[in-house]
């Protein structure tokens, strides 16, 4: 319902397949066999031993130890955060609770949400009954009752959300 099925369906809309990276049957023994303690991430800092395989003269150290950008941010903390701003400028708070009352389905529930959704209704007019529901994480996961689609505003996303 979320990032995953996102991510499929931006892929096969252009007739692409994604294919997980590690088909190596070998390498995928040789991670098997790591003791799963050392395989959790006790470390705060995520994919830890992965990093640590690559440390020499591989990658710079700042790109090397850099946090991961989720998904949903993936097109760079700066777009998002331009959308968002853009769209807080587009709409005052009377035209945003004008719009949104036209929609019974999938109703919009901020104004970048809206931006969205004027979009998709120019493009798709009438067909946002398509839509099951909004991309945004499982509200029932510790952390994740937010109203925001961004990984940046769950609690558990660490410093690249800064």
């Amino acid at each position: 319902m979320y990032d995953v099925l996102r991510a499929d369906r931006c892929i096969s809309v252009h007739s692409m397949e994604a294919r997980v990276p590690f088909g190596d049957l070998d390498f995928v023994k040789y991670v098997m066999s790591i003791n799963p303690e050392r395989k959790l991430n006790t470390y705060n800092k995520g994919k830890y031993l992965l990093r640590h395989a690559f440390e020499g003269d591989y990658l710079p150290r700042d790109i090397l130890m850099r946090e991961k950008a989720a998904f949903s941010d993936a097109v760079g903390h700066s777009m998002v955060d331009y959308l968002k701003e853009y769209a807080e400028e587009k709409y005052t708070d009377e035209e945003f609770e004008a719009k949104c009352a036209q929609y019974d389905h999938a109703r919009p529930f901020t104004k970048e949400s809206l931006l969205y959704r004027e979009i998709f209704e120019k493009y798709y007019p009438g067909q946002a009954d398509m839509i099951v529901d909004f991309w945004m994480p499982n509200k029932e996961w510790e952390g994740c009752n937010v109203n925001d689609p961004s990984a940046r505003v769950l609690s558990n996303y660490g410093a690249s959300g800064v």
